[in-house]
């Protein structure tokens, strides 16, 4: 299997944002969707923290990552939520990718 590359991380909004946050990446996962090496942009949520939002992406590789924060639609999208965020995001994990279903 080639390499993939995959993030995973948290984005914390501050009290009664997390609806807010989850709009602005729901419309940065849009803007993905088309970006070279894109395969996987998830959001989620646990059930006892009403503040945060877990990402998940796969990409085809870490390269193509980094490119699609260069793209000016998805830097405004940052720049919208980083007043709303509890704290500066921490670096998420990368992942290696050992196999399984729903990758190539």
């Amino acid at each position: 299997m080639k390499s993939k590359y995959l993030y995973y991380g948290k984005l914390t909004a501050k009290l009664g944002y997390r609806e807010e946050l989850l709009s602005i990446l729901l419309e940065a996962s849009k803007m993905v969707s088309s970006a070279k090496g894109c395969q996987l942009y998830v959001l989620g949520k646990e059930e006892n923290d009403l503040n945060s939002i877990y990402i998940t992406e796969i990409w085809d590789s870490k390269s193509d990552h980094d490119d699609s924060l260069n793209i000016e639609e998805v830097r405004n999208l940052i720049k919208k939520a980083m007043p709303i965020l509890e704290k500066q995001p921490e670096k998420g994990k990368e992942i290696e990718i050992l196999g399984g279903i729903g990758i190539e």
